[in-house]
């Protein structure tokens, strides 16, 4: 007995056409509209990662200077409490984060001098 169990057969021992051979080239063709759509982007013209939106943008400022002030805050808040001098660090580290997080803001939105239009 002859137990074939790699390639399903027709009576008559003819192989059967395969779902695969069947969809030959959609992925390719798929692939080519999803590009044209621009729902793939091309992983080469990626720019690292950065946000190209406006709400990314917008959402990237927002974390930028709240992050800057939750960091100046924290470590005053740590060095007020290491050191006794509770509200003084608190306040300047907090006025220090405020401006890192508007010069962060201000990067972000600065022209670039190599930046392609």
């Amino acid at each position: 007995m002859d137990v074939n169990l790699g390639t399903p057969c027709l009576p008559g021992g003819k192989p059967r056409e395969s779902k695969v051979e069947h969809r030959d080239g959609f992925d390719d063709r798929l692939r080519q509209a999803r590009a044209k759509q621009g729902l793939d982007p091309d992983p080469a013209k990626a720019e690292g990662g950065l946000p190209t939106g406006s709400w990314g943008i917008g959402f990237r400022a927002g974390v930028e200077v709240v992050a800057a002030l939750v960091a100046g805050a924290g470590l005053g808040f740590l060095l007020d409490r290491w050191l006794g001098t509770f509200p003084w660090l608190f306040l300047v580290f907090f006025l220090v984060g405020g401006a890192a997080g508007v010069l962060n803001v201000y990067r972000l939105f600065k022209p670039r001098p190599n930046a392609k239009p």
